[in-house]
């Protein structure tokens, strides 16, 4: 049995969830909230989520790009999340990693929303912006003739990219100039296993700041 720790409204919870949902793969899951916290800390110290537990396998596995790998190891379906040639699979993980720090990046103009007056960064809000442009660039580019962001499968990257990009252009909308991530980000939005990820966001999703 595969047993999910994360939350609802985490972007990076919703990656894994992508997965999970794209491929129809059963498992049960648990809202790491003030009620399960000390259990999941008994399991991961380091307090990230999501993390996942194979009960079947003995095993717990963090961070999350890592457990779409493993999934598509052990728990394989109709959808592969990597490919099987070496460069594409390269290809695959670097565009992944892109799209985790243009996550990450983003969660810095979200946390100065919270911050008590006096304390915030406006600063770091504005590098922030600026590498998160950045990335929109190079997204906007490398969209030209794809389908998805590594050719014409969906993968790794593209769980990675549809809550990235859901977040971010929240936090610093698309200006005119980059149609195609727009449509790349409705394709995304269409796909029945992101889409589930986001519906299954809604009843808490006024706890995300400026929501």
């Amino acid at each position: 049995m595969l047993t999910l720790y994360g939350h609802p409204i985490s972007s990076f919870t919703w990656k894994v969830l992508t997965a999970l949902y794209e491929n129809e793969t059963p498992f049960e899951s648990v809202t790491v909230d003030q009620n399960t916290y000390g259990a999941f800390i008994a399991k991961w110290p380091m307090g990230k989520f999501p993390i996942l537990l194979d009960s079947d396998r003995n095993q717990m596995i963090s961070e999350t790009s890592v457990i779409i790998e493993y999934l598509d190891a052990y728990y394989p379906g109709r959808t592969p999340f990597m490919p099987k040639d070496f460069d594409t699979a390269l290809e695959v993980r670097r565009w992944d990693r892109i799209f985790d720090h243009l996550n990450v990046t983003m969660s810095k103009t979200v946390v100065d929303n919270i911050r008590p007056d006096g304390q915030r960064d406006p600063y770091g809000v504005e590098e922030a912006k600026r590498i998160m442009r950045g990335v929109y660039g190079v997204v906007e580019t490398q969209l030209a003739d794809r389908e998805f962001i590594v050719g014409k499968s969906f993968t790794l990257a593209d769980c990675a990219a549809a809550p990235a990009l859901w977040y971010s252009v929240r936090n610093l909308p698309l200006d005119g100039g980059l149609p195609r991530i727009g449509a790349y980000l409705d394709r995304l939005k269409a796909r029945p296993s992101f889409a589930r990820a986001l519906q299954g966001s809604e009843p808490l999703f006024h706890m995300y700041p400026g929501a």
